[in-house]
């Protein structure tokens, strides 16, 4: 399978769920200094504690911020505890593709800053 599949290259040049939450709930930030990806995720939860709302901005390669994208979308409906229990084969899954060691990285960063915001909102 190609490294820039399709569906990686749609959600990079059409990104869902790009913007900022006001109000959020919880809002991290990261970047990888090695390859200039920048990835925010804000995230809005409902009085259930499910995610209601969930969205990015950032700027970098087309793994890094169509995995933001994607990520945005499946974690609606989760929450804090299934959010944390995501693992690098959910990323990857998710992407449909296989990657290199430096490209998993840049596909990991959005949920480095997912599990981050989860965790100082658990606080």
């Amino acid at each position: 399978m190609d490294l820039y599949s399709e569906i990686i290259l749609d959600y990079f040049k059409n990104p869902h769920n790009k913007g900022v939450i006001k109000n959020a709930t919880s809002t991290a930030n990261e970047d990888n200094p090695l390859c200039g990806d920048k990835i925010r995720i804000d995230l809005l939860f409902d009085k259930k504690g499910t995610v209601k709302k969930a969205t990015f901005t950032g700027e970098g390669c087309a793994i890094s911020q169509a995995s933001a994208s994607m990520l945005t979308e499946k974690v609606k409906d989760m929450t804090d505890k299934q959010i944390m229990n995501l693992k690098t084969e959910d990323i990857t899954n998710m992407l449909g593709t296989q990657l290199t060691a430096s490209r998993t990285k840049c596909a990991l960063l959005s949920l480095e800053v997912l599990q981050k915001g989860v965790a100082k909102k658990s606080r």
